[in-house]
């Protein structure tokens, strides 16, 4: 299956969270699709390229009193890397959110080291709102929370620019 056979990259590992398994086995592969299959509404999808899944997007809802927010996060083949197939993923998944969600703020949370997840999530509207001071580790290093965020009135905006541009 290409969903483990791209996965299993210590690049794609080195910047997820932890829960995200390496190596990347098929097993593992199926689990993941189980997941993402049991879910409605569906917050989790493939991205794709000539019908061959290459990653996977999604939006996960808080719940209680962050109920109104939601995080998105992203992963993608390397292969496909600097391709803008993960800044039209992360574009649709925001869309998916707020219109299927009752959000009123979406936010992701990239390793200060990964500059090309901060550009994907800046083409899409998202500001830095928060950094908190060595508040992470992955692979035994310390390294600060970078907190971006887009609100449903700048989304609205947003989408609003593009539409009259597209005219």
């Amino acid at each position: 299956m290409n969903l483990a056979k791209y996965a299993n990259n210590i690049k794609i590992f080195n910047n997820m969270r932890d829960l995200f398994p390496h190596p990347y086995t098929l097993e593992d592969a199926n689990k993941f699709i189980a997941l993402a299959n049991s879910q409605s509404p569906t917050k989790i999808f493939a991205i794709t390229w000539d019908d061959e899944a290459i990653g996977s997007v999604g939006v996960f809802p808080k719940e209680d009193i962050s109920r109104l927010n939601a995080e998105v996060g992203y992963w993608i083949a390397e292969p496909f890397w600097g391709r803008g197939l993960a800044t039209q993923a992360m574009a649709d998944i925001i869309d998916y959110g707020f219109q299927t969600f009752q959000l009123k703020r979406i936010f992701a949370i990239p390793f200060p080291h990964n500059l090309a997840s901060k550009r994907v999530l800046e083409k899409n509207g998202l500001v830095l709102e928060a950094v908190i001071k060595d508040s992470l580790i992955k692979n035994n290093t310390m390294m600060d929370e970078l907190i971006y965020s887009i609100r449903e009135e700048d989304w609205k905006k947003l989408i609003t620019s593009q539409d009259s541009k597209q005219r």
